[in-house]
């Protein structure tokens, strides 16, 4: 995935489900506001092509191979549910693990965070976490 020039407000008014898309990134600007938002294009892993909103960008290590340019929380839009990816890590490990059983009714990957509504998200929780994110990453643009 590589971020893009495209304008990411006229992307969220193209969305499926746009009302809640531009809920969750106005409490995530809220939280995030002194890190850039730009959307990446391109094939996620699993091999679908994406969009995110990315915000704040860092280079992340990699397990195998060279480190990557990334976002450290990035936005999607899925056929069936809405995708947050935290890559903020804390003490060796993702912090959206350790924060798993915080954030509601939603299902948690090692970096990915997933819920069919917003309803569904602890939103004063999902708060915290992204703000600790940024705190654990102050390298993040």
């Amino acid at each position: 995935m590589t971020p893009v020039d495209d304008d990411v407000d006229a992307f969220l008014r193209t969305t499926h489900r746009a009302e809640e898309l531009t809920a969750l990134d106005a409490l995530i600007r809220a939280e995030l506001s002194q890190l850039s938002r730009v959307l990446w294009r391109g094939t996620m892993w699993g091999g679908t092509e994406q969009a995110v909103i990315g915000y704040g960008r860092m280079r992340q290590p990699r397990p195998r191979g060279a480190d990557v340019d990334w976002f450290l929380i990035g936005l999607a839009e899925q056929s069936k549910h809405l995708s947050v990816y935290v890559n903020a890590i804390e003490d060796g490990g993702y912090l959206l693990k350790k924060r798993a059983a915080r954030l509601g009714r939603v299902k948690v990957g090692a970096a990915a965070l997933t819920f069919t509504t917003l309803e569904k998200l602890d939103q004063a929780e999902f708060r915290s976490m992204i703000s600790r994110a940024a705190e654990l990453h102050p390298g993040a643009i």
